[in-house]
């Protein structure tokens, strides 16, 4: 099997490690327009697996050098680059996986992406009979939410006879947060702005409803060192899970967890108008912050994910809840962000079941409709991520 990642930064190389190690892998390929970036990511990747590959249980490690900014709408630039793959796996800024779904139905690939932008999936999922007929099966939104946090709740809403709620709240957070903002670039910037500018999609009384993003501010506690956090409205962390479980869950949202008060400073700049894309004074705005934002966001602080999936209905007659919580943490032996980890480690593990044969379904699909649930809980858990599955009594 053959895999090729989109992308050299942090997310793909996780990936990249991750696929490279696992059973009948036998070349990933890494692809990014900056040739510094993948001879670094090269050298990182061949010393992560440098043993593996000397008693071969580890596959090779190719890089190209290629530009997404080349590829048309319909994607046939990226064919050469793609061909003979197994599975693509696009860690490339979400604006890219339309044309590179286009291009994987061409070379006949499987393909995953982190996605985390409504409107691109919703084009993705228009080319669902094209993708069938190639014979491939294309998954957007494979990363951490959305992602993995929407498989759990999809998994845990099939534990219930009846769900009244399902609240999904995720969060990337510095260890050692820094006021004022108390938060440390754990992504590319223009996709936090884009979660906190682009309306969040919810279900309320079973109605599908898209509502702004930076309100709804709730206070949640997590165990020491966090304490009280807050979590708030952010777009495309649900994906596609209020549309598919439209009909078997009342209320469904979800919502970004942050350090108190950060949500009040970006709510305090969208107000103004700093995230604006009209130019002011030949500057444009937004451009302007998250340059800003990256310049001072940036440093060698480690990372922390926090998780906790929520599912409230009946089950056998009684009103129940489930808990699925996740706290991950960097790791020093990789290197690798918690970040990272929660977001590179599940989409390689839906690639690797795409490659292998495991998601026997076909077309341009979400998660919850084609990845095998449990096996994808247990592949995330052999990974190395802690998840905590806990029944919280009969409720009143």
């Amino acid at each position: 099997m053959k895999a090729v990642v989109l992308g050299a930064g942090r997310m793909g190389r996780a990936a990249a490690w991750d696929l490279a190690r696992q059973p009948g892998m036998t070349t990933v390929k890494l692809v990014d327009r900056d040739a510094n970036l993948l001879t670094r990511a090269g050298k990182e990747l061949e010393a992560l697996l440098s043993e593996g590959q000397k008693s071969g249980r580890a596959a090779r490690i190719e890089g190209q050098t290629f530009d997404l900014d080349q590829v048309g709408p319909q994607g046939t630039e990226l064919i050469p680059v793609i061909e003979g793959a197994s599975v693509v796996l696009s860690s490339a800024d979400y604006r890219f996986n339309e044309a590179v779904t286009r291009a994987c139905i061409l070379a006949g690939a499987h393909m995953c992406d982190l996605g985390g932008n409504l409107f691109v999936v919703e084009r993705q999922m228009a080319m669902s009979q094209d993708a069938e007929r190639a014979g491939i099966c294309v998954v957007p939104d494979t990363g951490l939410a959305p992602g993995m946090a929407c498989l759990f709740g999809a998994l845990g809403v099939e534990h219930f006879d009846a769900v009244e709620t399902l609240r999904l709240r995720v969060g990337g957070l510095p260890a050692h947060p820094k006021p004022p903002l108390n938060y440390k670039l754990v992504f590319s910037v223009r996709g936090l702005t884009n979660e906190y500018l682009e309306p969040a999609e919810v279900l309320r009384d079973g109605k599908l409803e898209r509502v702004p993003s930076l309100v709804d501010v709730e206070s949640l506690s997590f165990p020491e060192p966090f304490g009280e956090l807050e979590a708030f409205n952010t777009s495309g962390g649900c994906s596609t899970l209020p549309k598919t479980l439209r009909g078997k869950v009342r209320n469904l949202n979800y919502k970004t967890i942050r350090y108190p008060g950060h949500c009040a400073a970006f709510a305090g700049m969208q107000s103004i108008g700093l995230f604006t894309e009209e130019p002011v004074n030949g500057v444009e705005p937004r451009k302007f912050v998250e340059d800003m934002l990256e310049r001072h966001l940036m440093d060698d602080d480690t990372d922390v994910v926090l998780v906790r999936v929520t599912v409230e209905g009946l089950k056998d007659g009684e009103r129940r809840r489930l808990v699925y919580e996740v706290i991950d943490h960097h790791n020093t032996e990789t290197g690798h962000s918690a970040m990272a980890r929660t977001t590179a480690y599940p989409a390689a593990a839906i690639a690797y079941m795409l490659a292998a044969g495991a998601i026997e379904k076909r077309g341009v699909l979400p998660g919850e409709l084609c990845v095998p649930l449990g096996p994808f809980l247990s592949a995330v858990r052999a990974r190395g991520i802690e998840v905590k599955e806990r029944w919280e009594g009969v409720l009143c």
